[in-house]
Order: structure tokens, then sequence, then C-alpha cells
């Protein structure tokens, strides 16, 4: 259409570079590339390193910035086009070969900076991609085909419905933070009590351990005993970890089990675990296929992870809870363990997560794994070692903080699902401009 706006209008390209290896993880800037945009659009928090070496100020990014991947990993070509910004929690980023950076015109272009953003998360705007994708092992998307693609003028009513999807991206944002804070100030405290021993120094000292109400800092003893495994609390156990847990290897599925539309049950594998630990959502499969009633599990069973690909123990040994929110049952895959407290035992599913997330006994733990290709944690290793156990009432003070903050999470999580849900019924209203903004509104709202 004559005198149509194109994305060229606003913006020119920054292409980034490549970099090196040796100095990935090293401090410095957040390095940028396909694995920090969600494929179809979208800043994937988390999953990227920082880098050290060389970083020109035209390769630089900062909160608010957008980049954009013209090329894939795979062939199926969802990577391509696809958009981020950089989000405030990244203070400084760096451009990879793979990405490249929107360089505003002008301030006033500028203006449309969060327009431009919506409109490159369009499916109509995937289905632009798709028509254009070219090459064979590893598609891409031309500069050219990039740059032409149109821009409607910004209306009263796309102005409406931008307002409304930077609402929904700042209500997922602020639940992602909490969740943050929640799971962070969880492992604080089981450093707190379990590992530095800190309340029974204090109280060592002669001082009343802070933060603790009476109730609390009466269950902490004030001296410590000598134990096969060091300094430990007076009173305080030493036992076998298999004396209070048992693990149970999962299912060595069929490739031809495995279902795209829901079919079958739930079923929990490696890719459901983040490194580091805790419940990957977007990693779930479903299987429709046979298995035996020693492969399933409960929600709220812990699951950890016996294998990985190389030998960082990024992954492998770290652990999660399985969530409500896939029903009573699942399956869980060979690749992990299903890992469950006795009746005995004062363990609860809450406490053996943050014991296996934590940075010490996780070294110890991963220690365990061997390999030559492919690193495998065996069950000795969840059976060998020895643990210190505090008392069942200190367990039981702590998993119910633990329990309480991880159902906030999963209902925050729960909540982001369907905020994203709203976002992506009101992607296409931006092209179309039909979109009732209130109904949306009070969506937010609830």
């Amino acid at each position: 259409m004559a005198g149509e706006q194109t994305v060229r209008d606003y913006v020119t390209l920054i292409r980034g570079t490549t970099y090196k290896g040796i100095l990935v993880g090293k401090p410095g800037p957040a390095l940028l590339g396909l694995g920090s945009i969600y494929p179809g659009g979208g800043f994937r928090e988390g999953d990227y390193k920082t880098y050290g070496g060389d970083c020109p100020p035209k390769l630089m990014l900062t909160p608010g910035d957008l980049f954009v991947s013209l090329k894939g990993a795979t062939k199926d070509g969802k990577m391509i086009g696809s958009v981020a910004r950089v989000p405030a929690s990244v203070p400084s980023g760096r451009l990879t070969q793979d990405t490249v950076k929107l360089e505003f015109r002008s301030a006033e272009r500028a203006k449309a900076s969060s327009y431009l953003y919506w409109l490159l998360r369009t499916p109509q705007y995937r289905a632009y991609c798709d028509g254009r994708a070219m090459g064979s092992a590893v598609v891409a998307l031309s500069r050219d085909d990039f740059l032409d693609y149109p821009v409607p003028s910004f209306s009263c009513t796309r102005k409406s419905i931008v307002e409304v999807l930077e609402r929904i991206e700042d209500k997922i944002e602020l639940n992602r933070r909490m969740n943050a804070t929640l799971e962070t100030t969880a492992r604080a405290l089981f450093q707190s009590w379990f590992v530095d021993f800190e309340p029974v120094r204090a109280k060592l000292d002669g001082r009343s351990p802070p933060g603790l109400d009476s109730a609390t800092a009466a269950l902490f003893p004030d001296s410590f005993q000598d134990s096969p495994i060091g300094h430990v609390p007076t009173g305080w156990k030493v036992d076998r970890f298999d004396t209070h847990i048992a693990a149970d290897r999962g299912l060595s599925y069929k490739g031809e089990g495995l279902r795209d539309d829901r079919a079958g049950l739930p079923m929990h594998n490696l890719n459901s675990i983040y490194e580091g630990g805790g419940y990957k959502h977007e990693g779930l499969k479903y299987y429709a296929g046979e298995y035996r009633e020693k492969h399933l599990l409960d929600s709220g069973d812990m699951i950890v992870t016996n294998t990985e690909q190389g030998f960082d123990h990024l992954l492998i040994g770290h652990a999660a809870i399985v969530p409500r929110c896939y029903g009573p049952k699942g399956l869980f895959s060979h690749h992990i363990y299903r890992v469950r407290h006795k009746p005995n035992s004062p363990f609860s599913p809450h406490y053996l997560v943050e014991l296996f997330n934590n940075r010490r006994w996780h070294y110890w733990i991963s220690g365990f794994s061997n390999g030559t290709t492919i690193n495998m944690l065996p069950k000795d290793a969840l059976e060998m070692p020895l643990l210190v156990v505090p008392p069942v009432e200190l367990v039981k003070k702590f998993t119910a903080l633990a329990e309480a903050a991880h159902i906030q999470v999963e209902e925050n999580k729960e909540q982001s699902r369907t905020l994203a849900t709203l976002r992506n019924t009101l992607l296409p209203k931006l092209l179309s401009g039909e979109l009732r903004v209130k109904s949306a509104e009070r969506e937010i709202a609830r």
C-alpha cells in the first residue's frame, strides 16, 4: 500500500559479533544470544551467561532495548524473527553473532518502541517470518525481509491494546520477582538453620538468635558436639541418607508414546528441572504408552536429576517438587529419581528439596556422578552419604514456612500462565483493532 510504513522507517539493525568461549562466565555484561529469547518472542529470564571479554559500545544493550534473532538453531524456524526486550533485571548486555539490536532512527521514533515490540510478537508477524524463512540445516530471515515488515499507524485503539499488553507484562514480571524473593528466602533460611547453624552459634556466644521468636529459638541447642562429619549441634543425630529416604528410577519410555495433544499422563523428565533446581513447567511431556505402577508419582513428590550431558554439574543432582497443577498423578522418566522420605524420618519434601539444591550438599552428592560422554548419578549417591538430622519439631517449623512459600510461588505461576493466555488472545487484535479493552482490564485486576 502506498505510503505504508515498515520496520525500516523506525530502526536500523546492529549485528552482534562472535565472542571468546574462554571468557564466558567471567564478570561482565549478560551475553544475549539465542538462549535469551523465547521462540516466538519474549526475554528468557535467567538463560544467559556473563562475558568478560571485548564489549564495544555498539554491541551493548541496556534495559528497554529491543533485540532480534534473524536465524534459528533448528530447522523448525520457530526462533527466526523472535524479538526480546532487555528487562530491568539485566543492567547491561552484549549482542552475539546470532542477535541484532534494533537501533531507533530518532528519539521520536523511539517513542514507538513498545508498539513495535508487541507488533513483532503478533501471530501475523510470526506467519510473515514463516513464509520468508530461508535455508535447510539452519533457517534464517533476511535483514531486508525483517525491515520490510509493515507497521500500521499507531491508532487510539492500538495504543489502548499496547497499554493493556504492557500491564500484563508488568504483572507477570512482578510475579516472577516475588517468586525469586520467596525462593531465595527459603534457601537462605535453610542455609542458616541447617548448614551454618547460625542460631546455635548465636546462643553459644550468649546472643539471642536474630529474627527468631522465643519458641523457635528454644528448638536450637547452645553448643556443638563431635560427629563423623564434623561439629554438629548438640543432640542432633548423624545418619546414613538411606535411613531416611528411598529413591526410585523412572520410566524408560518409548518415543511413540509421547503426545503433543496432552493426552495420557503428564511425564516429568530431565527437562522438568532447572539448572540449580526448581520445577521447569515448559519441560513437561505427556505420555500415553505403557508403564508400571512404580513409575507413578504424586503431586508434591520430590524429583532429582540423575543425568547430564557434560560434566559441569549444573543440572545433575538438583531437585524440584512436582506441582499440583498437573493433577494428583503423573509419570517420571528414567533420567530422574523420585525421592520420598521414609515414615520414621522427620524429613519432608520441602526440607529435602532445599537440601539437594544447597550448594554444599550438591557439591558432595554430584561428586558421586560418573560417565564418559553422559554423566550419571548412581543411587548410591543418595544412599551412602552421612547427614545431620535435626529434631522433628524444627523440621516441621521449617517445612511450614517453606511449604507456604512454595504454595504462593505456584499460585503466582498459575496467575502468570493465565495472564500469558490473555496476552496471546490480545496480540492478534493489535492488527485487527478489535478489542473490548475493559474486559481485558478486568481480567488483569483479578
